[in-house]
């Protein structure tokens, strides 16, 4: 059986990259698969910036959170040398709960900030690389 994506990354227009959540539901197979995802951003070893499209995202399960918040303190050293910033695109209120729950777990270690639209996210990331 196939795993369908919890969330898709693009990095086409490296080094801004693109995490587009799909709106299915976190299983432990896709929710693994996209934390791989994301280790692979970094394969490159060169600076980044990150917009999470969380405007599909159904809260993942208590579980994944925590899946989430340890490869954030797992990677914390190499986002801070690489990542210039992550920009979330969260409209729905619950999911922003979720992620300050995640970042509660473990803090978030480069700049963020939260948008409610994707334009706003991705000028606010290449800002973010423009500065560097």
């Amino acid at each position: 059986m196939k795993t369908i994506s919890y969330a898709t990354v693009n990095q086409t227009a490296f080094p801004l990259i693109t995490v587009t959540f799909t709106g299915e539901k976190s299983t432990n197979a896709n929710f693994k698969a996209h934390l791989k995802e994301l280790d692979d951003c970094y394969f490159a070893q060169q600076k980044l910036a990150i917009v999470f499209d969380a405007s599909k995202a159904v809260v993942p399960k208590l579980s994944h959170q925590i899946l989430q918040a340890n490869w954030l303190k797992e990677n914390t050293t190499l986002m801070k040398e690489l990542c210039l910033g992550t920009a979330y695109v969260i409209p729905n209120k619950t999911i922003q709960w979720v992620l300050k729950m995640i970042f509660l777990l473990q803090k978030q270690p480069v700049p963020y900030k939260v948008f409610s639209s994707y334009k706003e996210a991705q000028a606010w990331a290449w800002g973010q690389i423009q500065k560097n």
